[in-house]
Parts: structure tokens; sequence; C-alpha cells
């Protein structure tokens, strides 16, 4: 199911954002707190989690420190099927249906941006198999936060409320209807859990938006969680391999070795430069979960990296564009970028996805370090992952 971009202008976006927080905090407060026992009756019912991957297996976690075991797990994926994961049995959807589908809540925990279906469209499916109690992870989470919260922008309502002064000043700085439309609908998702409204991705290269940037032949590109090389790729691409010179930083040791072996294959591979270090706004040793995947993060696991801070380790150079996904990180990334945006302005590609608030906290804090910008908002996978926000100096944007 495409769900087009609702373009909003100013005064439609200030209009629904008064009937978003029309609610109060209060109001939100209790809306989240019986969200689940609303949808899931007085009477206690057995559950069944549909998705067995990585959500999935948190969500088992968590019911089990509340003492809540499901009684199975139900997937699209027949290889799992009359099997266990982490002990719980994984049942097809139609079978899960047949044994349980009349008296257990079916939760779906299937959430991920590569995925070809919509969340309204997962619990269609349940609901066309014959389960009479279907809902999605967000009320559970919601009413057990202790457990569950924060999960990436998935946090309780309420305190998008609590920020509801910066949340309008924000929703000031966007550039175009398109942005305005995809802020109201990423609003709408974190305070109402409203998954309908959210639009389908756009279709450029994510960090290079240049229908609203050109790319120059020489561009500083500082490429922050470069992962295994995949954005350099884009660039490259983007480019036509031509630049003047490009900074990596990736702090995963798995991820890293990828890097480098993608740099070292590159025909201007002596204008690269990579460092293992994470990016924040005090240089020094930070903790760090090490996944060699893209969701390796700061701040959880027990290995030491070396944390650098751009305004100190980009001293001396000439920054042009500046793109970051590290994973909840920005806000201390761009703090440590602060003198660079401030005097050079570069264009900032900053994701805005991995916490509730960064949607807005973002845009307002580019903001308080130059008027220089022009802001967007571009969602590049469904369902609110890959959301980034653009940062563009005034100058390069693109002439209409």
């Amino acid at each position: 199911m495409a769900i087009a971009t609702i373009g909003l202008s100013g005064n439609e976006l200030t209009a629904a954002l008064d009937g978003l927080f029309a609610e109060g905090e209060a109001g939100a407060r209790d809306r989240q707190n019986v969200a689940y026992d609303l949808e899931a009756g007085l009477v206690k019912k057995p559950l069944v989690l549909f998705g067995a991957g990585q959500l999935g297996r948190i969500t088992l976690a968590g019911l089990r420190r509340l003492g809540a075991e499901p009684i199975a797990f139900t997937d699209n994926n027949s290889q799992l099927w009359n099997t266990k994961v982490d002990g719980v049995q994984v049942l097809s959807p139609q079978e899960a249906a047949r044994l349980h589908g009349n008296q257990a809540i079916f939760i779906v925990t299937i959430w991920r941006g590569k995925s070809a279906d919509r969340m309204p469209d997962r619990e269609a499916a349940l609901r066309d198999l014959g389960c009479q109690h279907v809902m999605t992870f967000q009320p559970l989470f919601w009413k057990h936060p202790e457990i569950f919260l924060p999960h990436y922008a998935v946090d309780l309502p309420h305190k998008v409320h609590q920020e509801a002064d910066k949340v309008r000043q924000a929703g000031q700085l966007w550039a175009d209807d398109a942005s305005r439309g995809e802020y109201l609908a990423q609003l709408r998702w974190r305070v109402l859990g409203d998954f309908n409204a959210m639009p389908d991705p756009v279709e450029h290269t994510i960090y290079f938006p240049l229908e609203l940037c050109p790319l120059t032949d020489s561009e500083v590109f500082v490429d922050c969680g470069a992962f295994d090389g995949d954005s350099i790729q884009s660039f490259l691409e983007e480019t036509k391999n031509n630049f003047t010179h490009i900074y990596g930083f990736e702090p995963d040791p798995a991820n890293f070795a990828k890097l480098q072996e993608y740099v070292s294959l590159q025909p201007k591979r002596d204008s690269i430069s990579v460092r293992r270090a994470a990016v924040g706004a005090t240089a020094g040793v930070v903790t760090f979960s090490g996944e060699g995947s893209e969701a390796s993060r700061v701040g959880k696991g027990d290995m030491a990296v070396d944390c650098v801070v751009l305004d100190e380790v980009l001293a001396g150079t000439q920054p042009t564009y500046i793109k970051m996904d590290i994973e909840g990180s920005e806000l201390d990334a761009l703090t440590g970028a602060r003198g660079i945006i401030e005097r050079r302005t570069p264009v900032l590609a900053i994701c805005t996805y991995h916490l509730q608030d960064h949607l807005w906290k973002i845009p307002l804090l580019i903001k308080s370090f130059s008027d220089n910008y022009a802001f967007f908002l571009r969602p590049h996978l469904l369902e609110g992952w890959d959301l980034v926000t653009y940062a563009i100096p005034k100058h390069r944007l693109r002439p209409r």
C-alpha cells in the first residue's frame, strides 16, 4: 500500500500541531497507560508474538522479566516453522491462528525499514486468518516503559507533549511542504502510534538529495558512521570520483576492517582517510557495543574505543559535507562540530530516527549554530527508519 507524503503549508502544520497537542500531557499519560489494557481486555489472555526476529526476541526477553511467557512465536519465514527461538516454538501464521486465534493476543513484533509490507498489512493478515485480538508492540512497550523503552524512536507519548514548545519551534524551520508533511506524520506516530500515515520513502540516494543540493567536484566529505564504506561508495558514484578529500570515522572493528578493504580498492585511495573512532562532543575513550552491523553503538557494551571531536580532529581542513548515522550520538557529534558548522556551514545530512526527540532537537541544535541553513526532512526507508534531516546552506540550494 503506497502512501504519498501529504504536503503542508506552515499554517496547516501549525493547526495540525494544535490538534495533536489538544489532549495535553495528562491526557497522553492516561492514554499510554491504558492503551494495552483497552486492546487486550480485562481478562488475562495468552500471548503470541508475530515476528521472531530482533524485535520479537527483545519483546520475549522483556516479557520474561515481567514473569510472562508467550505461548508461541509466529513468523512468515517458513524456515523457522516447527523450530524454537530462544526456547519458544515458532508456528506458521496459519497454524498459530488455528490453534490460538480465538483466545490469544497476537502482538506484532515486526518493525524494520527494509520490510516489503507495512504494519497495517501485518495486522490485517492476522485478522484475515481469524485472529480476534491483534495489536502492535507499542501499547505493550508503553505499559512497561521501564523494561522496553526507549527503543529507537519509540518512547512514551507524553514526552512529546513535554517538549511541545520545541516541537512547534522546529516545525517552523522546515523549508518545504513535503518536510512539514513528513514532520507531522512522524509526530503522529510518536504520539499516537499511528503507522497508517507514514509516507513512502523518497527515491533519491540517501544522504545526497541532488534535487535540493548539487554536489561539486571540490567536496570535502566527512562520513561519521562510515560502516563498511556504503555511504562513501554512494558519494563516489554521485560525484563520479571527482572530489577533494574524504574523512571516514567508524568505531566497530569488524565494520572498520571492511571499510579499510573497500578504501584500499579505490583509485583515489590516497585522498580517503579513515580512522577507527567514534565521534562525539568530548575526546576520550567510550564504551561501545561492537556488533559488526549498522546497529553498533556508543554507550553500550564492554568494548572501549577512542572518541574524537570533529572540531579538533579536522582542524585545518575545510569540510563541505558532513553525514552522520551514529546510532543516537548525533547531538553530541554535532556539538563537537560546532566550530566547523559556524565557520564553514557545510551541508549536513543527519540521521534523525534513533531517538524520539531527535526529530526536533537536531534541527534546533543546528539552527542555534547558524542561521544560514534551509532545513528538509526526508524518509529513506519505511515506517520511520533512515529518516534524515538535511541542513543545506542557502547559497548551495539548487535554484527552483
